[in-house]
Formats: C-alpha cells, sequence, structure tokens
C-alpha cells in the first residue's frame, strides 16, 4: 500500500475511466493478485456441487460408504482452503481499496497545494468538499471490479464449461443468460452515470451555498439579504432532493435486478434440469450437481451486477477528481521588477484606482465585485490592472508576493501556538508581537489564553470563537508587514464596539502606507481616507464617507442598512 511520503505518480487525466485503470496499474501486482485469488476462489465454490455430486453418485447411491467418506474429506478440504482464500481475497482488495484511497487523496492535495491561493478563486468549497467526503470513497470502492469483478467472469465461464460435460441445453441456457443481464442492465448504468453527475454537481452547488450562508450570516442579514439567500438554499436542497429520488429510482432497479435476474436465472435452470431427471436424461447426481452450479452461479452474476454499477458510480466520481487536477495554477510570465517607490493600484475593469499610503475602501453593493478587485490587484486572477506603470502580470511573482498581501477573513489557521500562528516564519519581537495583537484590539484574547501567546491553538481554531478567529487573521496580517495589504471584510464578525476601535488603531498603525479594506461597516468606512463605491463591479462614486453618504442614495442605503435598501439596489 502507498506509503505516506511516497510519491502518488502522474494521474492519467485524459477521462474518468482512464483515472480510474491508472488507479489498477500503479499497483498492478497486488491487482492481479487479487484477481487471482477471487477467481480461485468462486471457481472453488463450483466444486463443492461436483465433489457433493460425487459423494451421491459414486457412495450413497450404491451404498459405497468407503467413497462417500473420501468424498465428504474432499468437501470438507475444499471448504476449509477456500474459506482461507476468502479471507485472502478480503484482505486484498482491502488493500486495493485502500492504496486507490491514499492515493487520490495524495493526487488531490498536492494539487490543491499546487494551486495555492488561487484554489478558493479556481473551484468552489462546496465542489472540494463533495469530492474529498464522497467521491475518493466512490473511486476506491468501484475497485471492486478487480477482483470479485474479474472472479465473476471467470466462474461463469468455467461453470459453463461444466456444464457442457453434464448438458448441452443446459449449458447453452446459461451461456445465453449473462449477456441477457447485460442488455437488461447496461441501459440502466447509462441512465445512472447520467443522473449521479447530475446530483454530484447539485450537492456541490448546494454544500458551496452552506459554506457561503455560514460565513456571510452577519452581512446577509444587514443587508437585508438572509431571506433571499435562505429562498435559493430551499429552492436548491429541492431540487437536490428531487434528483437524489431519481439517483434512488434507478439504482434500485440495477440493485433489484441483481437480486432478481440471478434468481429467476436459477428457476428457469433448475426447472430444465429437472425435467432432464425426470426423462432420465441426466443422472440424480448430476441434477444435484446443476442445480449447485447455478445456484452458486447467482454469487457470480450478482457480484457482475454490483461490479457494473460500481464502476459507473466510479467514473462518474473520477471524472470530478479529474476535472479539479486539470486546473492550472495562474503561470508566473513575469520578469520585470516592481515599482522601487510607493506607486498606485489601478484596476481598469472596475475603475478603482488606489493611492499609495492611503487607507481605502471598497463598499460594493454585491460584495463579491469588492472581493474580485481585490483578486484581481493581488494578481489571484488574471487582469489588466498595474502597479504604478507597470503590468501586474509582467511583474516577477516573488516580489509581488512580498510586497502586496490579500488578506482573506476567512483563510486557514493551521495547529500551533497562537504566538507561531500570527508570526509565521518571522521571528519577531515581544514588542512588535503586542504592537499587532494592540492594533487588531486582540489583547483579551491573549489575556484570556491559559498560556497566552504559547498558548496551543487547534486548526482553524475551532477553540475560538468567530470575532476571535477573525482578529487573530488580522494579527497575522499585520505582523507580516506588507507595503500594501488589501483585507477582505477584515471586521465582519466583530461587534460594533470593537470594530470602531480596529478600525481607528488600523488606520492609526498603518499610516504612510497603502491599505485596502472591503466592507460595508459604516464605522469602518469612516475612518478610511477614500472609499469607492461599487455598483455591478464598477466605481460608481469616489469620496470620503460623509460625502458619499450625502451624494449617493444607494451608497447611503447600503452602509445604513435601511429597510428600503434591497429596492434601492436593485
Amino acid at each position: 500500500m502507498i506509503d505516506a511520503y511516497e510519491d502518488p505518480g502522474e494521474p492519467d487525466c485524459r477521462g474518468g475511466g482512464r483515472y480510474l485503470w491508472w488507479l489498477v496499474t500503479r499497483q498492478a501486482t497486488r491487482s492481479v493478485v487479487g484477481a487471482l485469488i477471487s477467481s480461485v476462489w468462486m471457481v472453488l465454490l463450483a466444486a463443492t456441487p461436483y465433489l457433493m455430486s460425487r459423494a451421491v453418485d459414486d457412495g450413497l447411491t450404491v451404498g459405497d460408504y468407503g467413497a462417500l467418506a473420501g468424498w465428504t474429506g474432499a468437501l470438507f478440504a475444499v471448504g476449509a482452503f477456500n474459506a482461507w482464500l476468502s479471507i485472502m481475497r478480503h484482505r486484498t482488495m482491502t488493500r486495493v481499496r485502500m492504496d486507490a484511497n491514499f492515493r487520490t487523496v495524495k493526487v488531490l492535495v498536492g494539487h490543491a497545494v499546487r494551486l495555492g491561493a488561487a484554489l478558493p478563486r479556481r473551484i468552489g468549497a462546496g465542489e472540494v468538499v463533495t469530492i474529498g467526503v464522497g467521491d475518493v470513497q466512490t473511486i476506491s470502492t468501484s475497485l471492486t471490479v478487480v477482483g470479485p469483478g474479474f472472479g465473476a467472469v471467470v466462474a461463469y465461464l468455467v461453470i459453463a464449461g461444466l456444464l457442457v460435460s453434464v448438458s448441452v441445453p443446459i449449458a447453452v441456457v446459461v451461456l445465453l443468460g449473462m449477456p441477457l443481464v447485460g442488455v437488461l442492465v447496461g441501459p440502466l448504468l447509462g441512465r445512472l452515470q447520467g443522473t449521479e453527475t447530475e446530483y454530484r454537481e447539485r450537492q456541490g452547488v448546494l454544500t458551496a451555498r452552506i459554506a457561503d450562508l455560514a460565513g456571510g450570516l452577519r452581512v446577509l442579514n444587514g443587508l437585508g439579504g438572509k431571506g433571499l439567500v435562505a429562498d435559493a438554499f430551499h429552492r436548491d436542497s429541492q431540487r437536490l432532493r428531487a434528483q437524489g429520488y431519481r439517483v434512488g429510482a434507478v439504482t434500485s432497479w440495477v440493485q433489484a435486478l441483481g437480486v432478481g435476474l440471478p434468481t429467476l436465472f436459477l428457476a428457469v435452470v433448475t426447472w430444465l434440469a429437472a425435467r432432464l431427471a425426470a426423462q432420465g436424461e441426466i443422472t440424480v447426481g448430476e441434477f444435484v450437481s446443476v442445480y449447485g452450479y447455478v445456484a452458486v452461479l447467482v454469487g457470480p452474476v450478482a457480484f457482475f451486477i454490483e461490479c457494473g454499477y460500481q464502476v459507473s458510480r466510479g467514473v462518474v466520481a473520477a471524472r470530478r477528481v479529474v476535472r479539479f487536477l486539470r486546473l492550472e495554477p495562474l503561470p508566473d510570465t513575469g520578469t520585470r521588477d516592481a515599482p522601487a517607490e510607493p506607486a498606485v493600484l489601478y484596476d481598469p475593469e472596475s475603475g478603482v484606482r488606489v493611492p499609495p499610503g492611503r487607507l481605502t475602501a471598497l463598499a460594493g453593493a454585491l460584495p463579491a465585485d469588492a472581493v474580485a478587485v481585490v483578486d484581481r490587484l493581488g494578481r489571484y486572477t488574471p487582469s489588466a490592472a498595474s502597479w504604478g506603470e507597470v503590468p501586474l502580470s509582467e511583474i516577477a511573482l516573488p516580489q509581488l508576493r512580498r510586497r502586496i498581501l490579500v488578506a482573506d477573513h476567512e483563510a486557514d489557521l493551521f495547529a500551533d501556538t497562537l504566538r507561531h500562528l500570527v508570526a509565521g516564519p518571522t521571528d519577531p519581537d515581544e514588542a512588535t508581537i503586542a504592537r499587532a495583537v494592540r492594533t487588531a484590539v486582540a489583547e483579551d484574547i491573549v489575556r484570556g489564553l491559559p498560556d497566552g501567546l504559547d498558548t496551543p491553538i487547534d486548526a482553524q481554531a475551532r477553540n475560538l470563537s468567530g470575532g476571535q478567529r477573525q482578529r487573530v487573521r488580522l494579527v497575522r496580517a499585520l505582523l507580516a508587514d506588507p507595503e500594501i495589504l488589501l483585507a477582505i471584510e477584515p471586521t465582519s464578525a466583530l461587534d460594533a464596539h470593537t470594530e470602531a476601535r480596529v478600525a481607528d488603531r488600523l488606520h492609526s498603525e498603518r499610516t504612510g502606507r497603502t491599505t485596502i479594506v472591503t466592507t460595508t461597516s459604516p464605522l469602518v468606512l469612516d475612518r478610511a481616507d477614500t472609499v469607492h463605491f461599487l455598483v455591478d463591479g464598477k466605481v460608481a462614486a469616489t469620496g470620503t464617507h460623509r460625502e458619499l453618504l450625502d451624494a449617493e442614495p444607494g451608497y447611503r442605503a447600503l452602509v445604513a442598512r435601511d429597510e428600503d435598501a434591497e429596492e434601492i439596489l436593485r
């Protein structure tokens, strides 16, 4: 099985089926062993009716108790050996599934790391959650076709061959049975792929909406949009439920046929064998063996249908993984140096112009519009944005990352002590940390922890409140001390009193350096030197907070959170 530090290899991203085949070939020896063990195990299941028929014809019928004891002993030995094979088959296939699971996880995590900060801008959180929680498990489970699926085909052919020695008509019926099963189940599996794909897509959308609703509940409530989002969530959940019913309907037919067709198959062959035995064309022992063969064949046929069902779902899941793996990080084609002196940041798409050394606020009628501007100014999405006279796309990326920092209010917080969490790779002195803590109004957080800055913090700071997590992120951004700080909703989870103090201290601490914040809070906007009011992603007005309140009804409705805000913003 793949080691935690082993290179998972280069996945085949040409399609879902090719990705599944890549997972098989990465553990080719184990897959072959699993197929061989499964084949022998299923074939030996057919040995039971054969040995039983010999015991009846050679021992019981003629009264030869020595032959009866011999065949009975052979039956016991084969059964014991097959029980051991069953254990080995299960162990081997478990390793195949676990390897596929871990290998897919490593490939996905490695690619997520390569995408870096561009990841949330290239794919929704709901899609990532759906892939990580459901699709990886579905893919690994689908590899059962390597063992039981292959073994089912081998056992089917062997049993058909054994039946030829008993009765050609019965063998012909058995040989025709499997193609008939394929004809009946095949269209359902194709339909299952279509319904399952749509279900997974809707599931990703709904998961993303849950994340957005949880993360922006305060802002949505302030803008009067909570009800609109709740209605949209209700509609999406109803569509997902309806699609789930469609998936369930197809799945139930597949599973019903998986049980019903083999049983019907057994009944038809048993009836035919019984007629031949009554006519004297086959012996009683042979009739027993035919029944046993077909009873054993029920398992392989059911396995075959189940594997087809699992592979169909696996292909759908693998397509989603492949689509994720095809995402490419933004190429670093920049070769020019950044401006040596403070310069204007300009986004021609929105018209936002950020003068150096000032606190600039972006107030968007839609919060996503302001975030899009920050993404362009931080060069996380392709754009024509410039810094001074130099296009951002032409500046060497390492220079941009050192001098421009985008601080997301939902950025990840890794498990560590609070000191290391906020300091990162730097080693600031106590006075520097204390100044950043004070600016973010986080003194109460440090005082409230058992060991202060040396207190361990859980992953994503789950042992802190939402407002505390937001201030910890702000402390981390301040300690990075970037030349240009672009902060997304840095105070959205804070109460009004704390928010006002953060705004005052941030303005004072960042005096002389460029700071951009996205916000609709009047407490923060009132401290900004310049405010850009965005409508439909474009600058509709620019001025101070007080000037815009007097001159722009739309801005006044947005930041004052009037009851008529929704109508004005429309």
